[in-house]
């Protein structure tokens, strides 16, 4: 049994990257940059008005009030064709080229319009209220580094740099394998002796497609090692990562790791010196990664949370450590002293501060729905009292 620590160094050391490909822009959506973004175009490409209102030549307004004869109109996308002549101005709007020597605009809300004619009464004050070309960025500069995940920012200034398709990394694909007899499809295990509904699968895979992966399908299994060899084959086939839960303790019928057996399996670690989760195991199988999650909703999550979401994270191309950013706030109630395993508490965030939830027991399914945070406990820590600080990381 090892530490998570140590646990947690195994699973940087495979989270590797995929392959690379490009795809179009509109398909970049939390895709991970596998090339920075690098601008095509300046932007603006040209001199454009930051506001409505009349480009004029600053040299116009030296005696006031200024009567500037209006001798067309700028649109953004459609601008003035030829220049300002002294005495004249070009109405304009925002995101419109500058007409030819036209050195200012001036914002519409001080301008008086006497038919075709422009007056200026009293000076605009010093703001050109002009975005000068490549003043946001210029042709060939960096402005997305690769490793980064698209959200909406990125995806602005990728677009914004004229850019139809990213190199981005392969997304994992990933194939959820629940075992065990007693489990039944949701909506169906009313009435049925023994059967309880499966739901860490579900929670297992929407936590995967979070961080990154492409989960491509959910599967149930009942606790028949042949039948669960061949479904073992048929995953190590189709997915880059397979994720079993249950099965991963020392039951007659815990086949978890045994049903990988036949087709190589090479463990990098069985167990996990953690609570809850101590059953957790990663290993390999036909150049494939394999990890094993205890059968427990709570327990199962917990460890999918501290270890699956950096292995997905660094299979997706990202630094796998992003997922693993812990923080300290207070405590808002007292712990009790941690036993011989680092234990995960989980809490709720209630303003600057941590609550710990009521019901720590594995199992639960309820108070998940209250836990947003967990609290590493070291192994032997003392009591901590209401006030101190603790390490959260978002759950």
């Amino acid at each position: 049994m090892i530490s998570f620590d140590q646990a947690a160094t195994i699973i940087n050391d495979i989270a590797r990257p995929l392959e690379g490909e490009r795809v179009p822009i509109g398909e970049a959506h939390r895709r991970v940059l596998a090339e920075p973004v690098i601008a095509r175009v300046h932007s603006p490409p040209s001199d454009v008005s930051a506001m409505d209102g009349y480009a004029v030549r600053e040299d116009d307004l030296q005696i006031l009030p200024a009567r500037l004869r209006v001798i067309g109109e700028s649109f953004a996308g459609t601008g003035f064709i030829g220049g300002v002549s002294p005495g004249s101005s070009v109405r304009i709007f925002t995101g419109a080229p500058l007409p030819k020597d036209a050195d200012r605009v001036i914002v519409q809300e001080v301008v008086r319009r006497e038919d075709d004619i422009a007056v200026i009464d009293d000076y605009p004050g010093a703001a050109k209220h002009i975005r000068t070309r490549g003043s946001d960025f210029q042709e060939g500069a960096l402005l997305v580094e690769p490793g980064t995940r698209l959200g909406y920012r990125e995806l602005v200034a990728a677009a914004g740099a004229d850019l139809a398709d990213l190199g981005v990394w392969r997304r994992p694909t990933a194939l959820i394998l629940g075992t065990g007899d007693e489990l039944a499809t949701p909506g169906s295990a009313a009435g049925k002796p023994g059967a309880i509904p499966e739901s860490v699968s579900f929670g297992v895979a929407a936590l995967a497609e979070d961080w990154g992966a492409t989960v491509i399908g959910r599967r149930r299994l009942p606790d028949d090692l042949t039948a669960m060899e061949a479904a073992a084959a048929s995953a190590l086939d189709q997915a880059d990562l397979i994720v079993v839960t249950g099965g991963a303790s020392v039951g007659e019928k815990d086949f978890a790791k045994t049903m990988f057996e036949s087709h190589g399996l090479e463990l990098l670690f069985s167990k996990v010196a953690i609570k809850p989760g101590k059953p957790v195991w990663i290993g390999k199988a036909k150049g494939k990664i394999v990890m094993g999650l205890p059968g427990n909703p709570t327990s199962a999550l917990v460890t999918a949370r501290l270890l699956l979401a950096p292995l997905i994270a660094g299979l997706s191309g990202m630094n796998p450590q992003a997922a693993l950013r812990w923080r300290k706030a207070p405590l808002l109630a007292s712990l009790a002293a941690c036993g011989e395993r680092e234990t995960f508490v989980r809490a709720r965030a209630v303003q600057d501060g941590v609550e710990p939830v009521s019901n720590q027991d594995s199992s639960a399914q309820k108070t998940l729905v209250e836990a947003e945070l967990l609290v590493r406990r070291r192994p032997g820590a003392s009591r901590a009292e209401t006030d101190d600080s603790v390490w959260v990381l978002d759950f």
